[in-house]
């Protein structure tokens, strides 16, 4: 049997919401940051949520994942074994989105009874980042809407009588007008059928390529690789906030700066001597006809001097 939190209306989900932490949030699937959520924690538990990690300010997802981080890290402190389903609630999906929502109202309501009386949201909202301008928003918010609801109730039978009477006389012009033409009911069908099929590829794109992105970012946070250049000009453009062409420069220039730093100036590669093996024979290359010419153009005298210093120097060219 479903259990009876999920029987709670998306309408009083909001006036929950609004009520407890002072906002102005129109739909539940404005909550899909996470930060909602930290708070609601927050005033139930107060002190137990870092609140300056906290970020009201989050538009992508992996800002978002931040956040139920530190949600995530409450709910193990007080042993709450709630699984949180990031992927969906990401997205923005209202359904997802209203349960969750079922839910944390269910544990708050379980937790001093729902008393949150004491609790300040706007005090608390203050050490986050994002979270003056969201205070600000809910501030200005609240006067209109207590003006609204201070409508004179003197006139509401009289409304509600001219509505009736006016209701009854629309209703057969607004069948007339309502209805569809059948001949271009068909086309519409098909137009619909294709917006949705192209709706559900892009959807299934985009998550591909975010998990790509998400094992990336897992990588870089590698002790073993985070301290390379190509690691830190990867996050910066992974963190980039704005959609500008020069952080794909400023990476490259990253990138770029450290080789340069890291390449000195080659020392010129000095080739040993190769010294002759103590062992090694002299090869002995005998040239007669260079040798007999050399000998006949000396004189008788140079070649006595000759065979004498040759006898002298033990040099092994010559034979006994």
């Amino acid at each position: 049997m479903m259990d009876s939190a999920y029987f709670v209306g998306r309408s009083e989900i909001l006036a929950w919401i609004n009520s407890t932490l002072h906002l102005n949030l129109s739909k539940v699937e404005e909550a899909c940051s996470g930060a909602v959520q930290c708070q609601l924690m927050d005033a139930a538990h107060p002190g137990m949520v870092p609140m300056h990690k906290v970020n009201f300010d989050a538009k992508n997802e992996y800002e978002m994942i931040q956040n139920y981080k530190v949600l995530q890290d409450v709910f193990n402190k007080l042993k709450i074994t709630k699984h949180i389903e990031v992927n969906k609630l990401v997205k923005g999906r209202p359904l997802d989105n209203l349960e969750f929502m079922q839910w944390m109202k269910r544990y708050c309501d379980s937790v001093n009874g729902g008393n949150l009386q004491s609790y300040n949201p706007l005090e608390r909202r203050e050490a986050c980042k994002g979270g003056k301008e969201v205070s600000k928003k809910g501030a200005t918010s609240q006067p209109s809407a207590k003006s609204s609801t201070a409508a004179p109730k003197t006139h509401a039978s009289h409304n509600a009588r001219r509505n009736d009477i006016s209701s009854v006389n629309n209703t057969n012009q607004s069948a007339k007008v309502s209805r569809p033409s059948s001949s271009g009911g068909p086309a519409y069908d098909e137009q619909i059928t294709e917006l949705k099929l192209s709706v559900d590829s892009l959807e299934k794109e985009r998550d591909f390529y975010f998990a790509k992105l998400r094992d990336i970012e897992i990588l870089c946070q590698c002790p073993e690789i985070e301290h390379l250049p190509v690691v830190a000009a990867m996050k910066r453009i992974l963190y980039a906030t704005d959609d500008d062409a020069t952080v794909v420069a400023e990476a490259q220039a990253m990138v770029s700066l450290h080789q340069k730093q890291a390449e000195p100036l080659s020392p010129i590669s000095e080739v040993p001597e190769e010294k002759p093996k103590p062992d090694q024979k002299r090869k002995i290359i005998v040239n007669h006809d260079v040798d007999a010419a050399a000998i006949a153009s000396l004189s008788p005298r140079q070649r006595i001097s000759d065979a004498s210093d040759v006898h002298c120097s033990g040099s092994p060219l010559m034979t006994y």
